[in-house]
């Protein structure tokens, strides 16, 4: 279904709001249960777009999936034979369906897959997984639109990344936790879903040490077990919701987080003249007065993520002075940007730099998502604004965030959406 969100801004949100499991974080945790040869139950699990996606390329391979929506609940089962071959039509519909061939190559030593494909961000090159599985002694074969790994026996080996990939050490990791030997990965990723796909995989039986740092080291096992396993509340849709309240100079407490993976946003909300209350599992965010101009760089974790540029951008279009944010970790991020001029904004793109010279008022207009993050950006922009928004082509969003207007909604928002054939 197609269809569009309808807001009516500024409304200050105020409330509760809870957070799911991180997307970022099932996505290849989903991928790992392929190293199991057995039943692994996976839980705060979301129902995204991506989630039914990945399930779909799970099943493709020969292994059973059963979601519970209500429990949040997936059961992964694997049996002893897997396909080794993901279809392109599922994998060109989402970047993480590339995951699968390091679990797969370990798996069965042979593993293709189609070029991936999901969000219109930037280049994202897969050079650096190849890298990894060739260093592990894989051959790799690249044909039309499509890439085979074989190998008979992996075996450890220390691999330095050029540059900290997230995807890259996620494939890596689950190829080498059944290699033989020991893996050294340096300059690892050291994303926090990287930190929770090691723990699922120890929890597994794996020998996985360092996650969190740039060394991570693997010792192979022969074999993994099944497992239950508890997926990390995801930090994006947290942020998402945190900059909801800051947008809207409401109070917002977001509960099921783990404020420590947010400890740049709150920085910078900080400096934007919000407070921010942490607690165990919540932080509360409010705003009495005015959005102060900030400059915000991104950067690999522990710097401030890529994923919430857009949304911090949309609330900088209302501070008070000029805001520049660089962006460093994708070349095509800027794509929200002649949206969010469609309702008012002042921006000006100069490389990988943009400056906002922010605006008392945002004004609504119809605006079209480009990408999941773009929509997120949007919606909050919407919030905000004066008169209405209709925010178009929400499937990206429905990639992402789950059940996001119903939340919103629920927050005092006065949104909805509107769905068409």
């Amino acid at each position: 279904m197609n269809g569009i969100i309808s807001i009516e801004g500024g409304v200050p949100l105020t409330g509760r709001v809870r957070v799911e499991g991180a997307k970022n974080a099932c996505l290849p945790i989903m991928a790992a249960a392929l190293l199991c040869a057995g039943r692994v139950t996976l839980r705060e699990i979301p129902g995204l777009q991506d989630v039914y996606t990945m399930c779909r390329v799970l099943k493709a391979l020969g292994a059973q999936t059963a979601y519970n929506a209500a429990e949040r609940t997936l059961l992964i089962e694997s049996g002893s034979r897997l396909a080794a071959e993901a279809p392109y039509d599922l994998v060109r519909q989402m970047r993480a369906s590339f995951l699968v061939i390091g679990p797969l190559l370990a798996r069965t030593g042979r593993a293709r897959v189609s070029l991936p494909g999901g969000c219109a961000i930037g280049i994202r090159p897969i050079d650096l997984h190849l890298k990894g599985l060739k260093a592990l002694g894989a051959e790799v074969i690249i044909g039309h639109g499509f890439i085979e790994t074989v190998a008979d026996k992996l075996r450890g080996e220390r691999i330095y990344l050029d540059f900290p990939s997230v995807g890259a050490t996620e494939n890596i990791m689950m190829a080498a936790a059944l290699a033989e030997g020991t893996t050294v990965i340096e300059n690892a990723a050291e994303e926090p879903e990287v930190v929770d796909l090691a723990r699922f995989i120890n929890a597994m039986g794996g020998r996985v040490s360092g996650a969190g740092t740039d060394t991570i080291r693997i010792q192979g096992v022969s074999s993994l077990n099944c497992t239950d396993y508890t997926v990390i509340p995801d930090r994006i849709e947290a942020g998402t919701f945190m900059l909801s309240a800051a947008i809207t100079g409401g109070l917002v407490t977001v509960e099921n987080v783990i404020p420590a993976h947010l400890t740049p946003l709150i920085a910078k909300l900080k400096e934007a003249g919000c407070e921010v209350v942490e607690e165990a599992a919540q932080i509360q965010v409010s705003r009495a007065g005015p959005i102060r101009a900030i400059d915000v760089k991104t950067l690999p974790y522990p710097g401030f993520p890529t994923d919430l540029q857009s949304p911090m951008m949309a609330l900088l279009t209302l501070a008070t002075g000029t805001s520049v944010i660089t962006e460093t970790v994708f070349e095509n991020r800027f794509m929200h940007v002649n949206e969010l001029r469609r309702m008012g904004a002042h921006i000006k793109i100069e490389g990988h730099c943009a400056v906002i010279s922010g605006r008392r008022k945002l004004y609504g207009a119809p605006v079209k998502a480009t990408d999941l993050r773009a929509g997120a950006a949007l919606v909050l922009a919407g919030l905000a604004a004066q008169d209405r928004t209709d925010v178009s082509a929400i499937h990206h969003l429905d990639r992402g965030y789950w059940r996001f207007t119903e939340k919103l909604a629920g927050l005092g928002a006065k949104i909805k959406r509107l769905e068409q054939p």
